[in-house]
C-alpha cells in the first residue's frame, strides 16, 4: 500500500513539473514570435521552390543476353523481342529469385531420384548377393591371377 501511495505522489509531481514547462514554453513561443515580428524589416517571403526536382524514377538498367533469358525462363516474357530496352533492377532481381527457386525445386527433384535409384540399385545387389566385400575380394583374387600369368609369361 505504501507504495501505491508513493507511486501516487510521484505521478502527481510529475503532471506538475509537465503543466509548468508546458506554459513555459508556450511563453517562449509566443515571445520569440513577437520579437522576429518586430525586428523584420521586409515581409515574410514564402521559401523558394528547389531550383532542381527530385524525381522518384526506378533506375533502368539495359539487360545482357543472360539476364534476357533469365527474364524468359522467368515466365516475365514470353520471347526475347518482348523484353523492353531497358528493365528497372527489380524486375532483373525478382526474375533471378524465381529462376533460383524454380533450380532449388529441379535439385531437389534430382536429389530424391537418385536416392530412390540407388535405393533400388542396392535391393538388386543385394538379392543378387553381391555385397562390397565380396566385390572386392573377387577383385583382388582376379588381380593375383593376372600377376601369376604375367610371371609365367616371363
Amino acid at each position: 500500500m505504501g507504495s501505491l501511495r508513493g507511486l501516487r505522489l510521484v505521478a502527481g509531481s510529475f503532471r506538475s513539473y509537465e503543466r509548468d514547462a508546458f506554459s513555459s514554453l508556450r511563453l517562449t513561443r509566443n515571445s520569440d514570435l513577437k520579437r522576429t515580428n518586430g525586428f523584420c524589416s521586409k515581409p515574410q517571403e514564402s521559401p523558394k521552390p528547389p531550383t532542381h526536382t527530385y524525381s522518384h524514377r526506378v533506375p533502368l538498367h539495359k539487360p545482357t543476353d543472360w539476364e534476357k533469358k533469365i527474364l524468359i525462363w522467368s515466365g516475365r516474357f514470353k520471347k526475347e523481342d518482348e523484353i523492353p530496352e531497358t528493365v528497372s533492377f527489380e524486375m532483373l532481381d525478382a526474375a533471378k529469385n524465381k529462376v533460383r527457386v524454380k533450380i532449388s525445386y529441379v535439385m531437389i527433384a534430382l536429389t530424391v531420384a537418385g536416392c530412390v535409384l540407388m535405393i533400388i540399385e542396392g535391393k538388386k545387389a543385394a538379392r543378387r548377393n553381391e555385397t562390397l566385400t565380396s566385390l572386392n575380394l573377387e577383385k583382388k583374387a582376379r588381380l593375383r591371377e593376372e600377376a601369376a600369368m604375367k610371371a609365367k609369361t616371363e
